[in-house]
């Protein structure tokens, strides 16, 4: 792992709400601390007694010690009581991601990638919480350029399992340096917004919650008048798509990277399965039942890639939960029937040999999409993350071309 990340560009945090006590253990900076005991007033005079509680004090040490060596270790350079911590926690619920990820974030951001590695100066980021109409607690964070005029926003939505704290920084840093303000959201159960970690009750109430955030940011008097477009990926196509059915006239374009219009043959669970899925699911809705291949190992074509997926430590990893697998079956096939209702601006973006989502239903999307305004763009032999598990050439490449689609797009609309 390359050396600790350098301290990011001006930035602008809002402290999260005060957390819940977590029982009498004591923490430093984000790390679980012993407590020290006052041995001062022990004298020679305690005799078999004082080492008699010595040797099982070391006893203890060494199997703690021998406990901790135990913790599988991933991750060149992390402490391992660090690595213990993350191992143990709880992701169930957003406060221990939130304990996670703040004292994991530095580690994620030196690590030896290409979108970290990149340097860029002139980038204003804020994150934030705030409570939706809903009632859930919902963490947002945004990208402005600070040394030039903002040319159009853009809304990203994250693809299943992820948050936009993760490889996403790099992607959003790269737009914001040419001139974009860009917006993300961790949706309810992912990342640092509040539910229950990987629970997608309704793809509906999801696709709502992510127009009540963008609708907010784009009614702020800061950016009137300018264009605003949606960016999906892999999951968040499928968001985006849903987004733009609720909003026909709301959006300027869409930018859908490996979008999930339909799910690959070798994801899906044959079709009897499914349908005993969907049974159990009205009974246990919450259960991580669903059988599901390494997904990383699918989606990342680069080895050294692939297994940096390992520090996006507040993913979600574990099996699909019931509720959520039926739910997002539903919504693609909903999509695979609605293509022909596609009517804004959009540039897919798709590797050839994506085997998670298919590249022929995105084919099928460029060509029955009723937009006139529409660019389909493959990339031969690439996986299914295709901006952030392929070479560094090919991840700039798409970069660049999602820019250039941009530009013209702003440049369109100016004129």
């Amino acid at each position: 792992m390359s050396s600790s990340a350098s301290p990011p560009p001006s930035t602008a945090f809002r402290s999260p709400p005060p957390r819940a006590a977590r029982g009498d253990s004591l923490t430093r900076g984000g790390f679980p601390c012993r407590q020290k005991h006052n041995n001062k007033n022990k004298t020679e005079g305690e005799g078999e007694e004082g080492r008699e509680e010595k040797g099982i004090n070391g006893r203890v040490a060494a199997a703690a010690s021998v406990a901790l060596s135990a913790v599988p270790m991933g991750w060149e350079g992390v402490d391992e009581r660090l690595a213990r911590m993350v191992a143990e926690a709880n992701l169930d619920q957003a406060p221990e991601r939130r304990r996670v990820r703040d004292a994991f974030r530095d580690i994620q951001l030196g690590i030896d990638h290409c979108l970290f590695k990149a340097q860029y100066s002139g980038i204003k980021m804020e994150e934030s919480y705030e409570v939706n109409s809903r009632g859930l607690e919902i963490f947002t964070k945004s990208w402005l350029p600070e040394n030039c005029k903002i040319k159009g926003l853009v809304c990203f939505c994250h693809g299943y399992g992820d948050t936009c704290t993760f490889f996403f920084e790099g992607i959003s840093k790269k737009l914001a340096s040419v001139g974009y303000g860009v917006f993300a959201m961790d949706y309810p159960g992912f990342g640092l917004s509040e539910g229950l970690h990987g629970y997608i009750p309704s793809f509906d109430s999801l696709v709502d919650d992510v127009i009540e955030c963008f609708s907010k940011i784009k009614e702020n008097p800061d950016y009137e008048g300018l264009p605003s477009f949606l960016f999906g990926q892999s999951m968040g196509g499928a968001v985006a798509l849903k987004v733009h059915f609720k909003q026909p006239h709301s959006w300027d374009g869409a930018i859908l990277v490996a979008p999930m219009c339909k799910m690959a043959d070798d994801v899906v669970p044959p079709w009897p399965v499914q349908q005993i899925l969907i049974c159990i699911a009205k009974i246990l809705p919450r259960e991580k039942l669903v059988p599901q291949k390494d997904l990383a190992e699918m989606a990342f074509k680069d080895i050294k890639k692939r297994e940096q997926c390992s520090y996006n430590v507040i993913a979600y990893k574990d099996k699909p939960r019931l509720r959520t697998a039926v739910e997002m079956l539903r919504t693609t096939q909903e999509i695979e029937r609605r293509l022909e209702e596609i009517s804004l601006p959009l540039i897919i973006l798709h590797g050839e040999a994506d085997i998670v989502t298919d590249p022929s239903v995105s084919k099928a999307l460029y060509e029955k999409a009723s937009s006139l305004d529409k660019k389909l763009r493959l990339y031969k032999d690439a996986y299914h993350s295709i901006l952030e598990g392929e070479s560094d050439e090919m991840i700039f490449k798409v970069l660049d071309d999602i820019i250039s689609w941009l530009e013209e797009h702003c440049c369109r609309r100016a004129n």
